[in-house]
Parts: structure tokens; sequence; C-alpha cells
């Protein structure tokens, strides 16, 4: 079976994360999210995948020309035509028999694919799943179990059948996207195909990563499917589940939960992780400092006395003596995050920061939950970040300071 993945978005809600790595790339449990979503496929039985690139492609295909995911792999750049129907028209000289076609920004597991390849008939047989919230997703009505009614992110939707972006399709698909034309968005979309096909609706697990804060259910997911594998643990306390890369190190320090660490990292001496953490490559979590529930990518140093909880840190992020992520509001309630397209609830009432790639903070630092840094920032010394912060910002704080002799009344 071959199967044609999605991975040539932009990633634009994903961002900070996404300024410098395709969505498709962002790595969940020391993986990236792709390279997860072809693990289960493989499990399910593809054995080759057409993947569609577009928006720094280069990093995908980097990285899988240095790692097997076990399936044989084929890149189609997408050109500039938008819209789920112009990608799938990319892999049209690749595919000569039914096929798969899975959304690249996904995580599930094999008995999803599994369900929808098994189901399937002719034509084309979408997976949906019952949400507790579905106006952000595309929803569908089923009769018997052909899809009667297909909506797009309705406000007030008819059904909680939400479309998982997990399909088993026939090639005539083509020329029925193309009879399509484009739509008022001036994009191929393959919605218009949905009525009449056949809908499966599956239990298995499906996450969504259209947020940052996404990453870190998909996390505890991950993680928690994941054999331990130990490494070298001195004077600790492993109260959980450790998965220890080559050259990782626990030193002097107490884990809770479950935690990943990625190969040449070092936690401790006196660190202290709990809840469902990942952290990548060469990092270092030192002398006083906590992680909660948070990814943290390769090479982010947070040395002395740190608090970061609910967040997702990007590459080579230093955090300065004393910086503190805070994560709760004082009302309890959920966390409100400020995005391009206006204030999202996110559902969580416990969530920190998301930080691009090479910021640096100042000792004595602090972010307010739900703030979204960009890469490469300057966050100095006593700065409080109460707002989103702009990639390539200097962000610092002014304070009167006055001079007197010892004793004298100020």
């Amino acid at each position: 079976m071959k199967a044609v993945i999605l991975a040539a978005g932009d990633g634009t809600r994903l961002r900070p994360l996404t300024e410098t790595r395709p969505k498709a790339m962002l790595p969940v449990a020391g993986r990236p999210i792709l390279h997860h979503l072809l693990d289960e496929a493989r499990k399910a039985g593809v054995t080759d995948a057409v993947i569609i690139v577009r928006h720094m492609k280069e990093k995908i295909i980097d990285y899988f020309s240095k790692n097997d995911c076990g399936v044989r792999l084929k890149f189609v750049e997408q050109g500039t035509d938008n819209g789920t129907g112009a990608a799938l028209l990319c892999a049209q000289a690749e595919v000569k028999e039914t096929f798969v076609a899975l959304a690249g920004d996904i995580v599930t597991e094999s008995s999803v694919i599994k369900n929808v390849i098994t189901a399937h008939e002719g034509g084309i047989t979408l997976a949906l799943k019952k949400v507790p919230d579905p106006h952000g997703y595309g929803v569908a009505e089923l009769s018997g179990a052909r899809v009667s009614l297909f909506e797009e992110k309705p406000k007030h939707p008819r059904s909680d059948l939400a479309n998982l972006s997990v399909y088993c399709m026939e090639p005539k698909v083509f020329a029925d996207i193309r009879s399509l034309g484009k739509s008022e968005r001036g994009e191929y979309e393959i919605t218009g195909l949905f009525t009449g096909a056949k809908g499966v609706v599956v239990d298995g697990y499906w996450r969504d990563i259209a947020y940052p804060w996404d990453l870190l259910e998909a996390n505890e997911h991950l993680l928690s499917a994941m054999e331990a594998r130990t490494g070298v643990i001195e004077n600790s306390t492993i109260n959980g589940k450790v998965i220890m890369e080559d050259g990782a190190r626990i030193i002097n320090s107490y884990v809770e939960g479950c935690a990943y660490i990625g190969a040449g990292t070092v936690i401790g001496p006196n660190a202290y992780l709990r809840g469902f953490n990942s952290i990548g490559k060469n990092c270092s979590i030192g002398s006083g400092s906590t992680v909660k529930g948070s990814i943290l990518l390769d090479h982010v140093n947070a040395k002395h006395l740190s608090y970061i909880g609910d967040s997702v840190i990007g590459e080579g992020v230093n955090f300065g003596a004393g910086t503190q992520v805070a994560n709760y509001r004082f009302d309890g309630k959920s966390v409100l995050v400020m995005t391009d397209r206006g204030w999202v609830n996110t559902g969580r009432s416990k969530l920190g920061a998301f930080v691009g790639d090479n910021t640096k903070f100042g000792v004595l630092s602090c972010t307010m939950p739900g703030k979204s840094i960009g890469a490469d920032c300057w966050i100095h010394s006593g700065v409080v970040v109460n707002r989103n912060v702009p990639r390539g910002t200097s962000v610092f704080t002014r304070q009167p300071i006055e001079f007197g002799k010892p004793g004298e009344q100020q």
C-alpha cells in the first residue's frame, strides 16, 4: 500500500515554532511528528510514501536522508496552488492504484489508518471521530455508512463527527478534484467530494496539531506508549518512567512522571522533572531548575533556579538564572492565547509559553501564561513578558536607580 502525506503547509498557527522548521518536523517524544506518522502508517501496511513538501522542504528531505523510517519515500514539491486538493494532485504521477492519504500534521495510531483501509470499498473512505467540540473541524453527518452532509468548521455543527484527514482513495480522485475547479478561496479543495463517500467512525487516538499546546497532549500520548530505557543515573530518584538516549545522564535529581531525555543531555545536579516531559539532545537542566509537562528541543540550557511549566521551548534557548515561566492564572480559568486570528481559548488551566529558537533570557526574567516569544529574541534581566514578542526583538525594562551612602535615609 502506498501513502500520500501532505507536509507542504506553512504552519502559521504553530508559530513561533514553525518560524524555523516545517510543522511536520516539530519534534515530540524524541522524533518529528512526520516520523511518528510514518511509523504508524507502516504498522498499518504502508510500504511506500509520497511526501508532498514545500515550506522549508530541505529540512524534511535532509532529516529522512539520515533517519530510516522503514518506508520507501519519494518527495514531490507542491507548486504555487494551495489547498488539500492541490497537494494531492502533485502525487498523481506517483499513484496508480488504491492509496492512503494523510495530513502530515496529525498524531494518530495505526489502528485508525488500518480501519479506513479495511473498510474501503472504492471511491473515497474517510475516518471520522466523535469530538467534544467540533466547531474547529470539518464535520460530517452519516446516513448509514455514507456521508450525507459535510461542513467545514461550522458555527452550529449538526454532528460531532470530525474529519480526521485520514483517507483511502482510488486514483480516480485526481480527475474528480480537477472537475471541481478552484473554491471561492482560489484553492483546490476535496471537501466537495465527501458527500456520498464512505465514513468510518474510529475510536483510536488522534490529535490534530493545530496550535503549539496540541503538542503537549500528543507528547503525553506518545510517551505513555514508549518503553522505558535507562542510562547513566547517579544518586537520583525515578518515580515513574524514563526513556534515555545514548550519553544522557541524570545526576542527583528527582524525576516524577515520564521523561524522554535526548542524547548527551544532562539532568542535574539537583534538578526536578515532573509530569510528561520531552527533552531534546545536548540540553542541560541544572541546579534548582524544574521542568514540568513541557517539550524542550535540542541545546536548551536551564542551569540555575529556573521554572519551565507546560511550555514548548525551541532549539538553542538559554534561560538565565532564576528565569520563571508562569503557567497558571490567578482565577484558575482556561489560559487564553493571542494568535494572528484573535484570542483562542486553549481549554487548559495550566499553560506556559511558546518560545522560538535561539532566544535568550536574562536573569530573573519572567513570562506570563500563554505568551509567545519569537525566534532570536533577547529578553533582558528583570523583564516580565506580558504580551507576545515578535521574532528578533530585544525586550528590556528601565528602572530608576539612586545612589547614597550606607545608612543614609533615601
